[in-house]
């Protein structure tokens, strides 16, 4: 086995990887969340579906979206592999050492659970839409003045969901499963690749919070709106 090999299989080396990976989807969130939001717009759904579609025809961001799919599962498949590796030496070391506050924060202690959680999530985040965008023909084509070209109508798929009340709750559960998440998260892959130098710890701490409050925020926002007004 190479250094290389040695490296990924490591301690320190899952962690890294973890952190990157961590990093990567937070970056995806912001775009997404950028995305979404333009389902708020009071054009019918026009806004959202030619971003839609400039999503899954451009050649750049289709190669992305791949990559973002290999990354969703190698976090997931490392979040498993520390957590055991966790539990297995916390087992171990119970019975002499006593659990700091930070350590038993909800955040912290939990942060399996929340990334489980969100990931069941997004298998059925994407089965209702990403899917159905991709691989059927059940939505609607509709031609928007000044383009040249049908684009899927995914706006009322979107809409029909978030009309359903037990849909809208469970995305305003799981987002506030993100944000326990990434309050720990955040923090924790910046932390690993050596960002956490004391002179910018409190501006760390604290960009981490907001963004931890901000993004699922504004993710949970986006059904329970449509669902009271749209």
């Amino acid at each position: 086995m190479n250094w290389f090999q040695s490296f990924l299989v490591s301690s320190i080396g899952q962690k890294i990887i973890m952190s990157l990976t961590g990093i990567f989807l937070m970056l995806f969130l912001v775009v997404h969340l950028v995305g979404n939001l333009q389902l708020l717009h009071d054009d019918g759904g026009q806004a959202f579906n030619l971003y839609t579609y400039f999503m899954t025809h451009n050649p750049l961001i289709k190669t992305v979206s791949y990559l973002l799919y290999i990354t969703v599962l190698i976090h997931a498949i490392q979040g498993i592999l520390i957590t055991r590796k966790n539990q297995a030496s916390a087992g171990g070391m119970n019975r002499y050492v006593k659990k700091s506050t930070y350590t038993t924060t909800l955040a912290n202690r939990y942060m399996a659970f929340w990334g489980i959680l969100i990931f069941i999530f997004l298998v059925i985040h994407l089965k209702d839409f990403w899917y159905v965008m991709k691989f059927t023909s059940d939505l609607e084509m509709v031609t928007y003045p000044g383009e040249t070209h049908e684009v899927k109508n995914l706006y009322q798929r979107v809409a029909v969901e978030f009309k359903e009340l037990w849909v809208v709750i469970l995305y305003v559960v799981c987002m506030v499963a993100l944000a326990f998440h990434l309050a720990h998260g955040f923090w924790s892959a910046f932390q690993t690749i050596g960002a956490s130098h004391p002179k910018y710890l409190r501006l760390l701490k604290t960009t981490g919070k907001i963004f931890a409050f901000l993004i699922p925020l504004g993710f949970a926002l986006i059904p329970v709106l449509f669902y009271l007004f749209k």
